[in-house]
């Protein structure tokens, strides 16, 4: 009998721990991990933000997305989180392997169905923030990455 998944990968929003938590899941332990094989894109249609862009990933065999890795305290606690996926419509759950400083690890993640993809999408600069809150568990050049991502609503203003 194969042991249960325990882990949770996140390359979204969800990298900011004080969101998980906010949503009820229990983990006992956060590391850095890598999913090899794909890139980070922002093509998942967001409903509640026009034109804008929710995270997602896509096959690019050079390249890599970074995230957030979640030790779970039991393997029931990822089906918390399928509500605020909006699973399955909105993105499927799956079984990945990512890479940490400690070796492989089997987790979850969330990718977004066909028909919820539009290409060229941008993120808010509030959503981005919660990538951003994933600070130290990415590299540097990672986050830096990120940091300069294009955003689709503009910056405020600060004039008198």
């Amino acid at each position: 009998m194969r042991d249960p998944v325990i882990h949770y990968f996140a390359f979204g929003s969800n990298m900011n721990p004080e969101r998980v938590r906010a949503r009820g899941l229990r983990f006992e332990a956060i590391t850095g991990a890598r999913l090899e094989g794909f890139a980070l894109v922002f093509d998942k249609s967001a409903a509640e933000h026009p034109g804008s862009g929710h995270a997602n990933i896509a096959w690019a065999q050079n390249d890599a997305v970074e995230g957030v890795l979640y030790r779970l305290v039991g393997a029931e606690q990822i089906l918390l989180m399928d509500p605020f996926e909006q699973t399955p419509v909105n993105y499927s759950r799956e079984v990945v392997r990512v890479m940490t400083a400690g070796g492989s690890e089997v987790a979850w993640t969330y990718i977004a169905n066909p028909a919820r993809r539009r290409p060229n999408g941008r993120p808010e600069r509030a959503y981005l923030a919660h990538l951003l809150a994933g600070r130290p568990w990415l590299s540097d050049a990672y986050h830096a990455r990120l940091a300069a991502w294009p955003v689709a609503d503009p910056a405020p203003d600060v004039s008198d």
